[in-house]
């Protein structure tokens, strides 16, 4: 029988060698190796998570307040102007809309539009939040000299919008307004 190598504890058994602390090396090191692997892989899948998270915000809708604000302008001055065409393509063809008056549609807006002789509007007080990532509500003011139907419409009126994301463009989906009502002074 061969001695045992300076190495570690070994045996014979039959015409097999067995080195325990070579053989119990091997599979330190294959559990050293695996779990190497293991990390690499998890590392691996960590990053390619981060890439696809930064590629998708980056491709996200632009939450900016100054676009959704030109927006909101850009379909008062196409009411103004009374070019449906531009509205049309500012606003949602499911479009609600809540005035005093009542409750409209799209097309509802459009007859109202064609009826509505505004001479000027100055919009200020923009606030403007992103509930998620897809929606807008914007909320202003509208000092507005306008006649509709004959009738003074003119005042202050506190307005509302909620935008979403639609096909890649923002589009209003919902409008309303509300006349101010005038201070009452004190009686005195």
């Amino acid at each position: 029988m061969r001695s045992a190598p300076a190495s570690g504890l070994a045996f014979r058994v039959g015409d097999q060698r067995h080195n325990f602390l070579i053989g119990f090396a091997r599979l330190i090191e294959y559990n050293l190796n695996e779990r190497t692997n293991l990390m690499k892989k998890q590392l691996s899948y960590t990053l390619i998570a981060l890439c696809a998270t930064i590629a998708i915000s980056f491709a996200a809708p632009d939450n900016n307040k100054d676009a959704i604000i030109s927006k909101e302008k850009a379909a008062w001055q196409a009411f103004k102007d009374k070019k449906q065409d531009d509205f049309k393509k500012l606003v949602s063809a499911d479009l609600v809309a809540v005035y005093s008056n009542g409750i409209l549609t799209l097309q509802k807006e459009l007859d109202a539009m064609a009826k509505t002789e505004m001479q000027s509007f100055d919009l200020s007080d923009f606030n403007v939040v992103f509930p998620d990532p897809g929606t807008a509500i914007i909320s202003y003011k509208a000092k507005v000299q306008s006649t509709s139907e004959g009738k003074d419409t003119s005042g202050t009126y506190n307005n509302g919008s909620v935008w979403r994301m639609i096909k890649g463009q923002w589009q209003a989906v919902f409008h309303s307004d509300m006349k101010e009502e005038s201070a009452t002074q004190p009686a005195g």
